[in-house]
């Protein structure tokens, strides 16, 4: 007779399945072993409370490993997987799609012919209750309460603390303290690799070369009011040259040639008139309106009945109103199509429809019948990890910190400039006010692309931003015998 305990679904709290590889990167050979395995969450009392499901992606033939960077890779959320950008971004294989990065059939996985792996190890980290990750019942048996599980894993500070012990449990198991560090986070995870710069520093006493910021979020500087009503503005001009919505003027330029002046005119006149509100002259409110309309692709009524702070949502919904689609929140180059076309929002985000529906069963099959990780347990795309503790968010702080103590940390921000949910200029402001000193802002570095939240899905940008990474990993690396001091 069968015992329903012999049949219940878990995950192993450790294990490790090897594979090895070779391709092509950059038309040179790269042979390299992957290791899809869980490591477990320690409690202080050194009892299993979580277990991270990894994949580690080493090159082979490497003569000096204390010399070969090491990355650890994240995704946001919170509560996304690693999923993003493993099959799409740096790994050695990428996801089908077309050109432009729209899904095609049959889904699965291709090499990836630009990945950085040619110049780093990358570990990419599910966090808890993404991926396979999951939490782990108590030395009684039973799982701890929701309340529990908040206060050990789902905040801004306790998703921190966790993975900067977890950190140093990978990098002893595999033998890399001496390499040069580097963390990547795209979204969520920009929050979560700028507080780990400091805590893997002042907690584990672990330094790094390099953290890279993809699609960053606030990190907790402050851009509220006026100055998060007029960031918008570059974005909705990118997005409307996109669309072809801007006058014969503007549109017949290229995006390089349009967005500095809406930059400039941001900057300069569109947020200084927000600061005003109601005290701003009615000539010229009139005479902003009309400006912030001929870069947004919108009527000037819509400006000022919204008192000139568009807000996004409305935009998405607004933009292509007349040619019955929406415009998508994470990238801005995708349609939608709505139950009604009145209305202030969209009924759903199309591109995040979209890129479910391929990422999804490509990470299944790829894990399984490529890499040997074989579970029942569900892969979570987006997993149970709310409500979300955000208070005590200083990690745009910490990681100023955490530069100003190891002046061999270099940051890279990476955006894409059809990205509505955390857009590229608001990436900017955030560099721009990272170090209010200015003394390091020759570590500091900001790449844009003609995509969106995930930049890396569009051919084109696929090669340039792995290439930019492959550059600011290379210009991170110190000379041998080059001290870190000021």
């Amino acid at each position: 007779m069968a015992v329903a305990e012999e049949h219940r679904r878990t995950i192993p709290i450790e294990s490790v399945n090897v594979t090895e590889h070779r391709m092509q990167i950059n038309g040179q050979r790269v042979d390299y072993k992957v290791y899809a395995g869980t490591l477990p969450v320690w409690d202080d009392n050194g009892h299993p409370t979580a277990t991270l499901q990894y994949t580690y992606y080493e090159r082979q033939g490497v003569r000096n490993q204390e010399e070969r960077p090491l990355m650890m890779s994240f995704n946001g959320g919170p509560g996304s997987a690693s999923v993003w950008m493993h099959i799409a971004y740096t790994g050695p294989k990428s996801l089908l799609l077309d050109e432009e990065g729209y899904p095609v059939q049959p889904y699965g996985v291709q090499d990836n012919p630009y990945s950085v792996l040619d110049v780093t190890d990358i570990v990419f980290v599910n966090p808890v209750n993404t991926g396979y990750s999951r939490v782990l019942p108590g030395p009684d048996g039973n799982m701890p309460s929701r309340d529990q599980q908040q206060r050990m894993f789902f905040g801004v500070n306790a998703d921190i603390q966790y993975l900067s012990e977890w950190i140093n449990t990978f990098v002893t198991r595999y033998n890399r303290w001496r390499s040069p560090k580097f963390l990547i986070g795209e979204s969520y995870g920009t929050t979560r690799v700028a507080g780990l710069a400091l805590a893997l520093q002042n907690q584990q006493w672990m330094y790094l070369n390099g953290v890279v910021l993809v699609s960053p979020t606030d990190m907790g500087i402050d851009r509220d009011g006026p100055v998060k009503a007029a960031n918008r503005l570059p974005y909705f001009a990118a997005t409307a040259w996109y669309h072809g919505k801007l006058d014969d003027e503007l549109q017949q330029g290229d995006l390089y040639d349009l967005l500095p002046k809406v930059e400039e005119f941001t900057i300069n006149t569109y947020l200084p008139a927000l600061a005003k509100g109601a005290w701003l002259a009615d000539d010229e409110k009139q005479a902003i309106a009309e400006q912030v309309a001929r870069y947004a692709g919108i009527s000037v009524e819509s400006v000022l009945q919204s008192n000139l702070d568009i807000d996004t949502a409305f935009f998405w919904k607004e933009l292509l109103r007349d040619e019955g689609h929406t415009v998508g929140r994470l990238d801005s180059r995708y349609k939608g199509l709505d139950r009604k076309d009145v209305g202030v929002r969209p009924d759903f985000n199309s591109e995040l429809t979209s890129w479910l529906h391929s990422f999804t069963p490509a990470i299944n099959y790829y894990l399984r019948e490529e890499l040997g990780f074989v579970t029942d347990t569900k892969y979570n795309m987006f997993g149970p990890v709310h409500p979300w503790d955000r208070s005590g968010n200083n990690t745009g702080e910490n990681l100023r910190q955490a530069m100003a103590q190891n002046p061999y940390l270099n940051v890279l921000f990476q955006a894409g400039y059809y990205d509505g949910a955390t857009n590229y200029f608001d990436a900017k402001y955030s560099m721009w006010q990272l170090d209010p000193s200015g003394k390091m802002k020759d570590r500091l570095y900001f790449e844009g692309y003609r995509s969106g939240h995930m930049m890396y899905l569009r051919r084109h940008d696929l090669e340039l931003s792995n290439n930019h990474l492959r550059d600011f990993i290379k210009a991170s690396l110190p000379g041998r015998n080059v001290p870190a001091k000021y």
